[in-house]
């Protein structure tokens, strides 16, 4: 409302929505290691936990292909872009470089492996580089199970600094209301509801891939798991809001990681698949980027035969892997997939950059509900998920109290 009816005060609100952002993501860095730790720990033996994550990868890896297919497919049928016949000559590059000149981030495969090996100890968590920080975590929890009884007091500690930074979100989650009212009123204020209009098709085109996605193919591996898909999300409403609200999944994981737990998913399954997930199972943003390029294409009437369409599914497929923690990341990849595809113009990007924040919230927020159905699947597949306990807190028998979101380390004493 603030947005559509004062739009010029609107867009000063953004602070709102970056400050909460910021305090979150403080706290995911130890989160994450604290976190991750303690699966190991309780995971009972260091083979349990390798077994897990190497599952997390194999599911990822497949769950992200057929969300790359779907966005090939449903954007190929409905064809959003054909018609527009745009003149390439009046598209301004100017618009696209600062994406372009990161492209080196998102292509270069031996750079991104790299990368996840952190310069010292400490520089992982100065960054609050995700990946650093589960690699750093991993040797650390091996570490402690190694060292045996020696290592038991150093787990101890690592427990109860994982309750303590638990209780600093559960503080921080209060300003959620206001991050999110800050983010929506910024959006509709600066860019108004007429871009909808602009390109509606490419819009609605991916609303509909990410919903075909999202109710047919999560829903199956809910239903495989013995659970229901709606109730589900229902129970993580809350978080789904926030995401969509800030267009940051950043903002919940920490509480996301509490409530799966909370479901009757085991510590070491929470812990490994979803820090991962935010690096390798990114579902909204895949389908994205394959209904953005063939949008591209269509748009600028580029041929569009099945060996281009093999090369847009491979491409895509490496690409999507380096886009968390990117600046811009969405469009960066998107530069990216392009220049890796000659026949498609990269300053075709141009045509979108008016409606991608529209697409962003929905982006995001199918990132998420993927990676908790992965920590749910895992879970299942690994028999770590206890579905008793998950139907009772699905159908409301056993609610789970934000302010007591450290409440995991009670049971485990318990």
């Amino acid at each position: 409302m603030l947005g559509f009816l004062w739009p010029g005060a609107a867009v000063h609100l953004l602070p709102l929505a970056e400050g909460f952002i910021k305090l979150i993501k403080m706290m995911l860095a130890p989160i994450v290691f604290c976190f991750v730790i303690n699966g190991i720990l309780h995971a009972g033996d260091l083979k349990t936990a390798g077994r897990v994550a190497l599952k997390t990868i194999l599911y990822f890896e497949a769950i992200t292909t057929i969300a790359l297919l779907i966005g090939v497919v449903v954007t190929f049928q409905l064809k959003p872009g054909t018609g527009m016949n745009v003149d390439l000559s009046r598209l301004d590059p100017r618009s696209i470089q600062s994406f372009v000149g990161n492209v080196s981030h998102a292509t270069d495969v031996k750079g991104f492996l790299l990368n996840i090996i952190p310069s010292t100890f400490l520089s992982a968590f100065a960054k609050g580089d995700i990946l650093q920080v589960l690699l750093l975590a991993v040797l650390f929890g091996c570490a402690i199970q190694l060292t045996g009884k020696k290592g038991r007091p150093v787990g101890a500690l690592i427990e109860s600094v994982s309750d303590v930074l638990f209780r600093i979100v559960g503080l921080i989650v209060r300003l959620s209301p206001l991050g999110v009212f800050g983010a929506v009123a910024f959006t509709v204020g600066n860019f108004g509801f007429g871009t909808i209009q602009q390109l509606g098709q490419l819009v609605l085109t991916y609303y509909a891939a990410c919903a075909l996605f999202l109710f047919v193919v999560l829903g199956l591996v809910m239903r495989i798991c013995g659970l229901n898909l709606l109730k589900f999300i229902i129970y993580l409403k809350s978080e789904v809001l926030i995401a969509l609200g800030s267009s940051s999944s950043d903002a919940v994981m920490p509480m996301v990681m509490a409530k799966l737990q909370h479901l009757g998913i085991k510590e070491t399954t929470v812990g490994l698949v979803i820090p991962t997930g935010y690096t390798f199972n990114l579902d909204g943003f895949s389908i994205w980027l394959t209904c953005a390029t063939i949008f591209i294409a269509q748009a600028t009437n580029t041929p569009l035969d099945s060996g281009t369409l093999a090369l847009i599914l491979a491409v895509s497929l490496l690409t999507s892997k380096g886009a968390h923690g990117i600046p811009g990341s969405a469009t960066v990849v998107l530069a990216a997939t392009l220049t890796a595809i000659p026949s498609i113009p990269v300053i075709g990007i141009a045509l979108i950059l008016s409606v991608d924040k529209l697409m962003g919230f929905f982006r995001v927020a199918l990132n998420l509900i993927g990676n908790c159905v992965g920590a749910v699947a895992i879970g299942a597949w690994e028999g770590q998920l206890d579905l008793a306990r998950a139907r009772r807190v699905l159908n409301g028998e056993d609610i789970f109290q934000a302010k007591e979101i450290d409440m995991s380390s009670l049971e485990r004493r318990a």
